[in-house]
């Protein structure tokens, strides 16, 4: 793994590891429990790791997965140690990761085709949503990038003045309209300042509430469809934001969402106030969609791009 070191500053890799530092916490107390009294790797001692592993919020799935590497494993050594488990783990969920087409990237880019790049951001209340689109434009903007935002969410008018802070926090460009007012009609005034302006990059915040799924459906093509009007293939990616302190309820977020619209990319928030960082590793897993961003703290800089390999050697380090 040290190889995975390199690609990040030694201060991306202190702060990843100060997030995850509950959940590494709670993973290896459990998996001390789990291996207590045992000197090899048994049927017992796997019934135990399923626990820990459901338990660390990693999802029945993407556990049974896991667990079945393992038991090829012990299959072909009948001798292997518990003192070998630590290891073993850290390989086979490296392992399962390096099959989803996630946590590949190093650093904020776009793509260089599509100017402006449009990014529609999706997810409930509370999950850090207008949050994350503050730290996005602080970090695009760190980049060189040209940023304009849009306050679509106009279900809230907390959305729309928290926005605007973040704005005024970042210095880039807003485009919003009163509380109640149409979101399309707010995407389509953001995506037109955003193409006179000549920006490189545009965050649309969007209603972060989950009524029932035909009307979110509904409003968001609207948004989709009126955003296309200005620029023809927006938006570029519909990233949805979910909170990885609620576990198993940021899967169920995740699974209501993507039959709404077609999220193509995950931001998992407040993984540093959690033990349930695990939830990453499911994620990743069960949904064919890549895990884009990660939020390990309250600092601007703790929004990171999500690499799997640096994730997995900040868990087991």
């Amino acid at each position: 793994m040290s190889i995975f070191k390199k690609i990040f500053s030694s201060e991306k890799k202190q702060s990843l590891d100060k997030g995850l530092e509950k959940t590494k916490t709670s993973f290896f107390t459990k998996l001390s429990k789990a291996v207590a009294g045992k000197s090899r790797v048994d049927d017992d001692v796997l019934d135990n790791l399923e626990e820990v592993l459901v338990t660390s919020d990693v999802g029945v799935e993407t556990t049974l997965k896991i667990i079945e590497r393992i038991e090829k494993r012990v299959a072909e050594d009948k001798y292997m140690g518990t003192d070998e488990l630590n290891q073993i783990l850290r390989e086979e969920i490296a392992g399962l990761l390096s099959e989803t087409h996630t946590g590949e990237g190093t650093d904020f880019e776009l793509p260089g085709d599509k100017k402006p790049y449009v990014i529609m951001v999706v997810g409930v209340n509370g999950v850090g949503k207008t949050t994350t689109i503050g730290k996005l434009a602080h970090q695009f903007k760190n980049k060189g990038f040209s940023v304009v935002l849009g306050a679509a969410d106009t279900f809230r008018a907390a959305a729309i003045d928290q926005l605007q802070v973040w704005a005024d926090r970042v210095e880039v460009p807003i485009v919003k309209q009163k509380m109640g007012s149409d979101p399309a009609s707010v995407a389509f005034d953001t995506l037109s300042a955003a193409k006179s302006k000549n920006a490189d990059v545009v965050l649309v915040d969007t209603a972060g509430r989950l009524h029932n799924k035909v009307n979110l459906m509904n409003e968001l093509s609207k948004v989709k469809r009126v955003m296309q009007k200005v620029i023809p293939d927006a938006p570029h990616e519909v990233l949805l934001v979910l909170d990885g302190s609620t576990g198993q309820n940021a899967f169920e977020q995740a699974r209501q969402f993507t039959k709404a619209t077609e999220v193509s990319s995950l931001a998992v928030t407040k993984l540093d106030g959690t033990a349930k960082g695990g939830v990453v590793i499911g994620i990743s897993d069960q949904f064919q969609i890549p895990v884009k961003y990660i939020g390990v703290g309250e600092r601007v800089e703790d929004l990171q791009v999500f690499n799997k390999y640096e994730f997995v050697d900040s868990f087991f380090s």
